[in-house]
């Protein structure tokens, strides 16, 4: 007699739910939905950009045709570029403005000053930046009022000490003045910059015998080129581009006036030579011009930088 067994019930087979989605895919499927999503906006906001870039770019452009033109091109078409171009402008800016002088003038001037600058406000900067006490923060917050002073109230006081100095009418005075309208930004964003520096790198240091000063030119000077290159950058346009002092403490001087003193001068001599007028402009805008394009990309990688920092 044979006996037959029933198969063995099997055991049932378990469904896992899915996992719910975390946080951080809900955030990136959100971010993925916005960014192709197509709708009115988007296009509104290109279309704003553009508008803006065109605003932007209509003034340079409107300049910069303006310089090779004629007088009675500028005002017949002023915008097309079609029209006979002339380098003749040029010429008479250099000669009746003596820019060529007035433009060594500039550079010895804003270099001088950014020299200056840099040699007062890097120290500065890293005692600040190594100081913990109170002393420290109250130094900090003087610097830091130097943005309540208004430049034209120091006028009268430059003037004064100038003249008792003996360096009234010299580009000189102007080098030792000028880094004084600068430290205050210059020592703040350096000062947070060395901040930022890891204690352990300058302990390291201490470790190998080096001083003071050796730590601050290998260590948190290389580590704060992106912020040096910032506000080398923003002192350097606020000094070329100088003008009210420059004329107060240098004068009229042929042979000692800057770019920006000698410009107006233009407008004298060539009252209704508008491509004259646009020519002089050109010229003192091409240095400002190629120190940014070189440095704009540090520049903006500091910035950066400071972004994904904070």
């Amino acid at each position: 007699m044979t006996t037959t067994t029933a198969p063995e019930a099997r055991p049932a087979e378990r469904r896992t739910a899915p996992a719910a989605p975390t946080p951080v895919r809900r955030r990136r499927r959100r971010r993925g939905d916005a960014l192709g999503r197509t709708g009115p906006s988007k296009y509104l906001a290109h279309a704003g950009v553009w508008l803006y870039v065109l605003l932007l770019a209509a003034p340079l452009y409107y300049l910069v045709i303006s310089a090779f033109k004629r007088n009675t091109d500028i005002f017949n078409q002023p915008f097309s570029p079609f029209t006979p171009l002339t380098f003749d402008n040029f010429g008479l800016a250099f000669s009746q403005a003596s820019l060529g002088t007035a433009m060594l003038n500039s550079v010895y001037v804003t270099l001088g000053a950014e020299l200056v600058t840099l040699l007062l406000a890097i120290p500065a900067s890293y005692a600040l930046a190594r100081s913990k006490g109170a002393v420290g923060r109250m130094v900090e917050r003087v610097f830091a009022l130097g943005f309540l002073i208004p430049g034209f109230a120091a006028l009268v006081p430059t003037v004064l000490l100038s003249i008792s100095l003996g360096l009234f009418h010299t580009r000189e005075f102007l080098i030792l003045f000028l880094p004084a309208s600068a430290l205050p930004l210059t020592v703040i964003l350096l000062t947070q910059a060395m901040r930022a520096v890891p204690a352990e790198l300058e302990e390291s240091a201490l470790l190998d015998g080096a001083g003071p000063l050796r730590v601050l030119w290998s260590v948190y000077v290389p580590l704060s080129v992106p912020t040096l290159t910032v506000v080398a950058i923003l002192n350097f346009l606020s000094f070329w581009n100088e003008y009210f002092f420059s004329l107060v403490i240098i004068g009229p001087d042929a042979a000692l006036r800057t770019a920006q003193v000698a410009l107006p001068t233009l407008s004298i001599a060539n009252a209704a030579q508008y491509g004259v007028l646009a020519a002089g402009i050109i010229i003192t805008l091409v240095p400002a011009y190629l120190v940014y394009t070189v440095f704009a990309d540090k520049m903006e990688s500091a910035v950066l930088a400071g972004a994904l920092k904070g």
